[in-house]
């Protein structure tokens, strides 16, 4: 299923479970179902499989900044509203609103055959403003509890120069040891370009 929204210069299509998206006065809604995450083990093999969750996804051209308030529905630990980028099968990153476990936290995943995991900071409440952005190769992932003054999570290159040119991104929902989790994202805007600085608040 494709869904066009206002605020983004191109389409989205569903990838993976139902999330059951909606959109309506502004406020994009997906849903997680049971065990659903999106996670390839560090402590496996590059050959498990990954497991999987609602993604809606779309391909922006050129340098970009995609950034939404998220707000997650928390009940169970890792409950987390996503940003997500898709590069390849097995290459993919996320940036995370995670209930981790005890604590609503900035996080993120970068796969590359495996999947690592770090945690940034801890967020008071269960919404922030998260941006992910782009220029060639390279993202960047950012956090702010306000959409104005953003704190660098992460820069990051993931696949070759047309890979990451192709790349999906968009939006992400999680469960992974719940029963299931509601994400809404709002005041979702697209910047057409690379941040000016990574590390100064802009």
């Amino acid at each position: 299923m494709d869904i066009e929204l206002p605020e983004l210069p191109f389409p989205l299509r569903t990838y993976g479970p139902d999330g059951h998206w909606s959109y309506e006065d502004g406020a994009l809604t997906g849903w997680a179902g049971p065990r659903q995450d999106r996670f390839v083990p560090p402590t496996g093999t590059a050959l498990d499989p990954a497991s999987d969750a609602p993604r809606l996804l779309g391909a922006p051209k050129g340098d970009f900044q995609l950034l939404a308030r998220v707000t997650v529905g928390f009940t169970a630990a890792f409950d987390a509203g996503v940003l997500y980028l898709h590069v390849g099968e097995r290459e993919w990153a996320k940036l995370c609103l995670e209930r981790s476990p005890d604590e609503p936290t900035v996080c993120t995943v970068v796969t590359r055959g495996r999947s690592d995991d770090a945690n940034a900071f801890v967020v008071g409440g269960s919404t922030v403003w998260l941006r992910i952005s782009r220029t060639g190769s390279a993202f960047a992932f950012h956090a702010s509890p306000d959409g104005e003054k953003w704190t660098f999570v992460r820069i990051f290159s993931l696949g070759d120069e047309e890979s990451a040119g192709a790349a999906l991104v968009g939006f992400m929902a999680q469960a992974p040891v719940g029963d299931g989790c509601v994400v809404t994202y709002e005041d979702i805007e697209f910047r057409p370009s690379w941040p000016q600085g990574l590390r100064d608040g802009s």
